[in-house]
Formats: C-alpha cells, sequence, structure tokens
C-alpha cells in the first residue's frame, strides 16, 4: 500500500499546539514620534538581547528600590573609553556601594586628567603607531607621553608613602592608594576623587597589571623593602558582603573583576540580584563567560535571585541601563558641586 507522504507531513508541520504563556512580541512603533523612554520601554517585548536588557533594568530598578548593597565592576578598556564619565556619574551621586576594577581602570582615570585619548581606528598599524609612540586601545589612541606624565605624578606620592612606612610602619594598601590618587588628583572629572570624597571602597586585585605596576616596579627597584598590602583588600572586600540585608551586583566584562565580587559575595552565601554584560560565551569554562546560573553552584548568587546576563558591548548597553535607573528623574540641582 502506497505511503501518503503529504498527510504525513501535513500531520508532523500543520499540528495544533497550546497557546504560549506571556507577552504579545511587539516593537516601537515610530509612527508615534521619537520618544527615547518609550523606545526602551519597548524592549521588553521586542525578544533577543533587547528584552535581557530591559530585565536588565527592571532588576537595577529593583535593587535601588530595595536599597540593596550595590557593587559596581567595570574592566579597564571601559574607563579608556567613554564609560568613564558614567563611572564618575555614579561615584559623584554615591549610586553605588563598592566598585571593582583593573588597574587600567585606575591608572588611565588619572591619566585622562593629565592629557586626554583620541579616537582612532581598529585598523591603524601597530607598527606605524610605535613609531609615533602612540598607543592603540581598540580604536582609541593613547601617546605615550601620558604614561610619562603619570610616573611624574605618582612617584611623589609613592615616595611619601615609603618614608611613612620607613618611620610609622604604616603600609599602604591598594584601596588606600587609589582614594590617596583620587585626593591627590583633585580633579572633578576623576571617578576616583569622587570616590575618596564619598568615602566609595574601590579594590583593584590585579592593581600590578598595568602602568601603575610598571611604577611600582621601578619604585621598588630602588626601595626594595617597599610594600603595598593587598591581603588588607582581600578582607575588607569579602566583609563587605557580611551582614548586609540585600547585595545587588552590576558586572560589566569579565576576568578578575567578574569573579572578585562574586566570590565576595559567596560569604553571605549569595547576592540577592545580578546583572551581567559582556559579549563572553560559557563554552570555553570561563568564569567571563559563565551565566549568573554557574555562579549559583557555587554559592555567588542565591538560587531565588533575580539574574539577568545581557550578551553585548557594554559601551553601547550600559548608558542606556543608566539612563532608565540611576540617571532616571535624576534632578541636577542636587547635584555636588
Amino acid at each position: 500500500m502506497p505511503i501518503d507522504k503529504e498527510k504525513i507531513a501535513r500531520e508532523n508541520i500543520l499540528r495544533e499546539s497550546e497557546e504560549a504563556i506571556g507577552k504579545s512580541v511587539r516593537g516601537y512603533d515610530f509612527d508615534n514620534g521619537v520618544d527615547f523612554d518609550e523606545i526602551v520601554k519597548s524592549f521588553e517585548t521586542t525578544g533577543a538581547q533587547a528584552t535581557n536588557l530591559y530585565k536588565a533594568i527592571e532588576i537595577i530598578r529593583e535593587m535601588r528600590r530595595e536599597k540593596a548593597t550595590i557593587y559596581l565592576g567595570y574592566t579597564s578598556n571601559m574607563v579608556t573609553g567613554g564609560l568613564r564619565e558614567v563611572f564618575r556619574f555614579l561615584a559623584k551621586h554615591k549610586m553605588v556601594d563598592v566598585m571593582v576594577t583593573t588597574a587600567g581602570g585606575i591608572e588611565e582615570d588619572i591619566i585622562k586628567c593629565l592629557g586626554d585619548f583620541k579616537i582612532g581606528d581598529f585598523f591603524l598599524e601597530g607598527r606605524k603607531l610605535r613609531e609615533k609612540g602612540i598607543n592603540r586601545a581598540g580604536n582609541i589612541l593613547i601617546p605615550n607621553s601620558r604614561y610619562c606624565r603619570f610616573e611624574e605624578f605618582i612617584i611623589p606620592i609613592l615616595e611619601k608613602e615609603y618614608q611613612k612606612q620607613k618611620k610609622e610602619g604604616k603600609i599602604l594598601s591598594a584601596r588606600k592608594l587609589i582614594w590617596l590618587l583620587g585626593e591627590k588628583i583633585n580633579n572633578k572629572d576623576s571617578i576616583y576623587f569622587w570616590a575618596n570624597k564619598n568615602k566609595i571602597p574601590v579594590f583593584c586585585p590585579a592593581i600590578t597589571d598595568g602602568s601603575l605596576g610598571d611604577m611600582i616596579y621601578f619604585f621598588k627597584s630602588r626601595h626594595p623593602d617597599f610594600i603595598l598590602d593587598v591581603s588588607e583588600d582581600i578582607v575588607e572586600m569579602n566583609n563587605s558582603t557580611i551582614g548586609r540585608e540585600k547585595t545587588g551586583l552590576i558586572i560589566l566584562g569579565g576576568g578578575v573583576v567578574k569573579h572578585h565580587i562574586c566570590n565576595a559575595n559567596m560569604f553571605r552565601n549569595g547576592a540577592d540580584f545580578a546583572v551581567y554584560i559582556n559579549n563572553a560565551e560559557e563554552h570555553d569554562g570561563s568564569d567571563a563567560g559563565a551565566r549568573p546560573d554557574e555562579a549559583v553552584s557555587w554559592g555567588k548568587i542565591r538560587p531565588d535571585a533575580k539574574t539577568v546576563k545581557v550578551f553585548g558591548d557594554a559601551s553601547i548597553i550600559f548608558p542606556i541601563v543608566v539612563s532608565q535607573t540611576f540617571a532616571h528623574n535624576f534632578n541636577s540641582s542636587d547635584a555636588p558641586e
């Protein structure tokens, strides 16, 4: 008996289904004009990463309503670029409670107070730039003279702290050095000027992995008994989570910054909220690309926590997030001078 192929195909393809539960997919209608807030609101039902972005906004709004202790982590390339001004805004207005970054995220904020960076191109030839003494970070150009000015700025600070160590036995921690740099630069454009002023702790577990490390290398080569203590920082960082009623994580990028914040929250049996923004995949087993659920298995995020990972470039995504959360309805008249 011949097989009725069409009937079989219809049974497999055109089968009735149950109705899915959820909001209807719908994007923004530009017939209504251009309304930025409404465009972002439409992301909730746009799908793909737009919906994850809207979920991130909702989670951060809840963090703030619940008065969670907010940990902000960001990698150095974001301070190299224009997210520096976003982080400065958050520090200036005491909108986050703890900040974690890498060495470049400290030094380049200070260096920008001594000389600006320029927009270049991803495809500029490294050999030609090297001949001119210009460093390229993606499509951002940093003249090497900026690091010369940084040395002139930081070495007298290290020298003064070194003399204190010798006379008074006071050992400088990495966190205290960061506040000290913010104090001494005395520039309102600086993230760490405001972190120091508002007493927001800033942790940099990889403080020697950058120009800061270069300067410490040169200084310690002349003063072998100089000490920069990182053990005090890890105690303070981990203790900062214990006893908090609720904690929320906003982590931009991956690597040591991401792990340092998550690991500290393990000491309180996990964070209550977590927003990750990065473009790393989890398939290589690195923590950089891991989704929040992996952190649940370690006790770094609570099983009932509200979490999301937004895949994408934080330089685009995070300003949108801040516009709808920390800066939404912000009254500039309340800003500190």
